[in-house]
């Protein structure tokens, strides 16, 4: 797992921030599909590397991210081949892996909420 802390502390007015990804889910993914590795590991830089305090600034990011509800969010990657399911919290800045497959596979996902 990867992890940097970002939060602000009110004493010190000083920056930090805070993005939990779970790397193990992309990297057991793209074992088993080499062709997703590039894209999966670019995805994996720009979302920790991001600040996002709203869907929108998400978007901004992701054009191709849907909300799903319960705060799942699907974002396609390298031309909707694949796609990643993840909770996003972003007060505190985290962001889960829950699902990680090609597109045909998520159109087969029973109840993405319980992911």
């Amino acid at each position: 797992m990867y992890v940097t802390f970002n939060y602000f502390c009110h004493q010190s007015k000083s920056l930090f921030i805070v993005h939990v990804v779970s790397f193990r889910r992309l990297r057991e993914y793209f074992l088993k599909e080499p062709n997703a590795k590039g894209a999966l590991k670019e995805w994996f830089k720009k979302t920790k590397n991001a600040e996002w305090k709203s869907f929108s600034d998400l978007k901004n990011t992701f054009n191709s991210a849907d909300s799903v509800g319960n705060k799942r969010y699907v974002i396609n990657i390298k031309g909707n081949h694949y796609r990643v399911v993840v909770i996003i919290l972003f007060r505190i800045q985290r962001v889960y892996i829950r699902w990680v497959g090609r597109h045909k596979d998520y159109n087969e996902l029973k109840s993405i909420n319980t992911l």
